[in-house]
């Protein structure tokens, strides 16, 4: 379904942008994909979730920290639906970050509520809820909200060290921040990976310790 421009919530999400706290790059959408991504969600865009995956190939976030989904590009998905094989712990993965975590909507099976925004991160290998749904989750990561959420989980010259990676690229760190000799970033060795296989070599260390994997 297209909506004419009166219906669309895509000047508002432009105000969103041209407003926000940090560096945002806004991806070129690929019509084809964007109509598929709106299809198989059954979304339109008079939702904010609707206008960035009709309007967007995704957004590029704090310096290339934060890749917030939308109709997909070159090296990034488009938003989907997970279900684990288990339709009860369906989830939407809406962004991935350059560490291996993830942000996803709670679709009913994530133990925190549903509709609400729920982070998967390296250092805990769980999901937990951050507060609000995904209309609220866009201007608090666009609004300067990262800096206190990912704290300590950043080095020195992050900034620098991420803008350069690729949206599926990602950020190997060893010792991993789950373990107690990883907790200081400052003082781990780090190596550009791909995305794929940092996201898989979590999900096997949560397999390993309660079962608890994400699917991206």
């Amino acid at each position: 379904m297209t909506e004419t421009d009166d219906e669309s919530v895509w000047p508002a999400v432009l105000r969103l942008l041209d407003d926000a706290q940090t560096d945002v790059r806004v991806v070129s959408p690929d019509p084809e994909r964007c109509r598929a991504a709106l299809q198989e969600l059954q979304l339109t865009e008079r939702s904010t979730m609707g206008a960035i995956t009709a309007r967007t190939g995704g957004l590029i976030v704090d310096s290339g920290w934060l890749r917030i989904l939308g109709g997909g590009s070159a090296g990034l998905p488009a938003l989907a639906v997970s279900a684990d094989d288990d339709p009860a712990r369906s989830h939407l993965v809406i962004a991935h970050d350059a560490i291996g975590g993830r942000f996803a909507v709670d679709g009913g099976g994530l133990g925190v509520g549903p509709g609400e925004v729920c982070y998967w991160g390296p250092d805990t290998l769980a999901w937990s809820g951050i507060g609000g749904g995904y209309s609220a989750f866009i201007p608090w990561a666009l609004g300067g909200g990262l800096t206190d959420f990912y704290g300590s989980l950043r080095w020195k010259g992050w900034q620098d060290d991420t803008r350069p990676l690729r949206p599926d690229e990602g950020w190997a760190l060893y010792p991993p921040p789950f373990a107690e000799q990883g907790q200081d970033t400052n003082a781990v060795s780090r190596a550009v990976v791909p995305l794929a296989e940092l996201h898989e070599f979590y999900a096997e260390a949560a397999r390993r310790f309660d079962g608890n994997a994400p699917t991206s």
